[in-house]
């Protein structure tokens, strides 16, 4: 039995790694749709003052979330690789005790049959 659960069924650690591809796809997209509508208004001549100065900071959000993404990858990588090192804390399975289950039968005088049963002399006890 495991104390920790393995990296691979972390559900934070995929988090950080769906999160990280998700952020940088979506700043990827972001960054292309929008240079890619300034640079057709403005080799078109309609650009307005809004698709050119908006534009441009859209375009860097964009890039600021492609970076983002970047570092939850590298994050995720460091995170993997640490936990390379520590060591495993699973029982191995060949350290497992199998015992019988005991047969029992109607002439049987209890559990433990052929066991006598210690007497406690309770007038000996110490009372209290």
């Amino acid at each position: 039995m495991t104390v920790r659960p393995s990296l691979v069924r972390s559900i934070p650690f995929w988090i950080l790694l769906v999160g990280s591809v998700a952020t940088s796809a979506f700043g990827a997209w972001l960054a292309v749709n929008t240079l890619g509508t300034m640079s057709v208004a403005l080799t078109a001549g309609t650009a307005t003052p809004v698709d050119v100065y908006v534009g441009q900071v859209w375009a860097i959000v964009g890039g600021i979330l492609i970076a983002t993404g970047i570092v939850g990858l590298a994050l995720a990588l460091v995170l993997a690789g640490l936990r390379s090192f520590v060591p495993s804390t699973e029982v191995p399975a060949t350290d497992v005790e199998i015992i019988e289950a005991m047969e029992w039968t109607a002439d049987d005088e209890g559990p433990a049959a052929g066991h006598e049963q210690p007497v406690v002399d309770t007038a000996a006890a110490p009372q209290r």
